[in-house]
């Protein structure tokens, strides 16, 4: 029985509370209204029971007329409980107080009593005074037919006005949410047809600005993640496996051909090239993994490390470089990060410098203090080379995946295109960027990350 909509938990929820402020109201007319009507009567009885009251003490009974309008019943009674006086509506009737007064003065008491030969409540007023023959009580009575027509009336009117009232609150705020939420089921039905095929298909946006519209313009900028994510995976695909095909149709060529040439002077030749398109399907598939675990968001477990010896140690470790790498290696720049992926981007950024350099690879390392500049807190990591360079144009381009430049970034050069974008995952992935800068002669590599520390300290070169 519980609604399982939001459409109707709105309209159920509206009902409700609009049901417990009605009730809750009406409890609190009908007490307010009975109240005022009731302190009325009373106080036209209890203006009557004073006057007659001042008669008895000063002995004019006799003069006591009829009640005046307000007041259905007069009755005098003594000490002893002798009726002195009654209108004729209680001719006859005894003593209406169950106990007689026992001193002296005036006092007020009210309380209800039957009905006297009518259909309506009756409120007594009592005054009790002190007399020549003695203690005189006088009681007026009044009707509270006004007061209970009023109350009929009234729980009428809410009787019919209130279950009206709420089925007026549940139609309107079921129209009302289904006209709000009339949106949100174009925008769930539209992705709902919404495959892996139909990524470019977009929900509609309400012309409003409303949370619903920020939903949509939400869903709409998810679904553009999806489409790039998706575009980028099966380009992603694409390519690899055109760069795969080529090194395993040359590998099976030459182990085909190392079968049916006899002559073993020619198989260490045949080998050897197996063995080196067996490296870089080795270095492929390895790029390949570590590019996955790149875009799995895999967390970096991140330490504090001496950028500086990072650098350093990866220079060091390549000895047989074509050209020798210049350093100039500021020290106590410290960052935060892996170890094994900082020196991978260093590397790369040396493999891709060392293709392409002519007579000199340069290496510089230096932080950028914290004077407060637009650069504080950012250590800087540029490598340069005198090779060809890089085209205004591909300076951007060269950091997608399998991509080469036709003259300088070549297969000849033995790259497969993933070395830059593995750079810049990397680095991105640390917080930072990789950018390819203007340069006169050559290509220069900037890298910026963020400092762990700035201690500012003399550079040393080697």
């Amino acid at each position: 029985m519980r609604p399982t909509t939001v459409r109707a938990r709105a309209t159920a929820g509206a009902v409700v509370v609009v049901a417990a402020a009605l009730g809750l109201a009406s409890f609190a007319l009908l007490g307010l209204l009975e109240a005022n009507l009731l302190r009325n009567a009373e106080r036209d009885a209890e203006r009557q029971a004073l006057t007659i009251a001042r008669l008895a003490a000063s002995g004019g009974l006799d003069r006591m007329r009829a009640p005046l309008p307000g007041a259905d019943f007069v009755q005098v009674v003594n000490a002893r409980g002798r009726v002195l006086r009654a209108t004729p509506n209680l001719a006859g009737s005894p003593a209406l107080g169950p106990a007689r007064p026992m001193r002296p003065g005036t006092a007020f008491h009210t309380w209800k009593v039957r009905p006297l030969g009518g259909e309506h409540r009756l409120r007594v007023v009592q005054v009790t005074t002190d007399t020549p023959q003695g203690l005189v009580t006088v009681y007026v009575g009044t009707s509270l037919r006004d007061v209970d027509a009023a109350d009929d009336t009234t729980t009428a009117a809410l009787a019919v006005g209130g279950p009206l009232l709420l089925a007026t609150v549940a139609l309107v705020t079921w129209r009302v949410t289904g006209r709000a939420l009339r949106p949100v089921e174009a925008i769930r039905a539209e992705v709902a047809e919404i495959t892996d095929r139909d990524l470019h298909r977009r929900v509609p946006v309400p012309p409003t600005s409303d949370e619903v519209a920020r939903l949509a313009q939400t869903m709409n900028t998810t679904l553009d993640r999806l489409e790039s994510s998706g575009h980028r995976q099966r380009q992603f695909i694409a390519d690899a496996s055109h760069e795969l095909r080529s090194p395993l149709t040359v590998l099976r060529t030459q182990l085909e051909v190392a079968l049916a040439v006899r002559d073993p002077e020619l198989w260490p030749e045949l080998i050897g090239g197996a063995l080196e398109d067996t490296e870089r399907l080795q270095q492929l598939a390895s790029d390949l993994l570590l590019l996955a675990r790149i875009d799995a968001a895999q967390p970096v477990t991140a330490v504090r490390l001496d950028l500086g010896a990072v650098v350093r140690a990866a220079v060091e470790s390549r000895r047989g470089d074509r050209v020798p790498v210049r350093t100039d290696l500021e020290a106590g720049v410290t960052v935060e990060g892996s170890e094994l992926w900082l020196t991978r981007v260093v590397t790369n950024l040396l493999d891709n410098a060392q293709r392409f350099a002519d007579h000199r690879v340069e290496l510089v390392l230096r932080g950028s203090g914290s004077g407060g500049g637009p650069q504080a807190g950012t250590v800087v990591l540029e490598v340069r080379d005198d090779g060809p360079g890089i085209p205004p144009d591909d300076r951007e381009r060269i950091f997608e995946r399998f991509t080469r430049l036709d003259d300088a970034r070549s297969r000849d050069h033995g790259g497969a295109g993933l070395g830059l974008a593995i750079a810049r995952d990397l680095t991105t992935h640390h917080g930072g960027t990789l950018t390819a800068e203007p340069s006169p002669g050559g290509a220069r590599l900037l890298v910026r990350l963020p400092a762990a520390s700035s201690s500012p300290s003399p550079s040393s070169s080697s």
